[in-house]
């Protein structure tokens, strides 16, 4: 069943962990509107094109809940349904665009991060954590390394991806225990680490060094450098990354090649993020 999680950026929003989330209570909740963004969630690149049963299955609601959700985002223009099969429009795309579009980070770090792509020749990206999974909010591609392609919004598992791993590494460890029991890893690729003992020890070698590097354990062929960005209070806000191609003798000469560019960006930003 999809998490209601909010995203998790504490400089932003910080529901989970702020003084506001004490005062919701179950009564506040409106049931329709969280099954209704429940049934939104289970379509993805996967799944563009599903029927009532597999909503039904994918979101954990009954079969008459999901097609009364169905049937009102269609109602709505936020679906197309065919008799049988039901696709989001791009009506949906208006929920995601008011969101970005409300938020400083991406308008803050999108033109330096065009300027770092056009002087090291690679693409770069901005993330935030999202319960089990990275949120992209911004990016400069400069070539196209990934077999599906990449834009702000688009979403990564968070265990495989070098953005992501900075991210967990900035969480409690009790945190991300709970995390890797409601959303247990998954493997992408034949290197993906998927062992709970083994990504722990990595998360923690990631929290020392400050960065983490991913080779292909997201997609074969990519590998990637990524380092966390800073708020002027010193917390975890985002993570930072450029992705390149798996054409190096080892994945740890990203570290000569673009470490130092990340990280004077990463020094550029913190005064920004307050």
């Amino acid at each position: 069943m999809p998490s209601t999680n909010f995203v998790r950026y504490t400089y932003f929003v910080d529901i989970s962990h702020n003084e506001a989330q004490v005062s919701i209570t179950e009564r506040d909740i409106m049931g329709g509107l969280a099954k209704g963004l429940a049934v939104i969630e289970t379509f993805s690149a996967a799944k563009p094109r599903q029927s009532i049963a597999e909503v039904a299955q994918a979101s954990g609601l009954d079969r008459a809940t999901a097609r009364r959700c169905l049937l009102t985002l269609a109602h709505h223009g936020y679906a197309d349904w065919d008799g049988k099969f039901f696709t989001l429009t791009p009506r949906v795309l208006r929920l995601g665009t008011a969101c970005l579009a409300t938020m400083p980070l991406p308008q803050i770090v999108q033109p330096i991060l065009d300027d770092l792509s056009e002087r090291i020749g690679q693409s770069s990206s901005v993330s935030i954590l999202d319960t089990a999974e990275i949120v992209y909010i911004a990016r400069a591609a400069q070539k196209k390394v990934m077999s599906v392609g990449l834009m702000p919004g688009s979403r990564l598992p968070a265990h495989c991806t070098s953005m992501g791993r900075v991210l967990l590494a900035a969480r409690p460890k009790a945190e991300v225990e709970e995390l890797f029991k409601s959303h247990p890893p998954q493997s992408r690729t034949a290197l993906t680490r998927t062992d709970p003992a083994d990504l722990f020890a990595e998360l923690a070698n990631v929290a020392r060094q400050g960065y983490a590097i991913i080779d292909q354990e997201v997609e074969l062929g990519l590998r990637s450098l990524a380092v966390p960005l800073f708020d002027a209070r010193g917390r975890v806000v985002a993570a930072l990354n450029v992705g390149v191609a798996a054409v190096q003798d080892a994945p740890e000469a990203l570290i000569d090649l673009y470490l130092a560019p990340l990280q004077r960006v990463q020094a550029q930003l913190r005064p920004l993020l307050r």
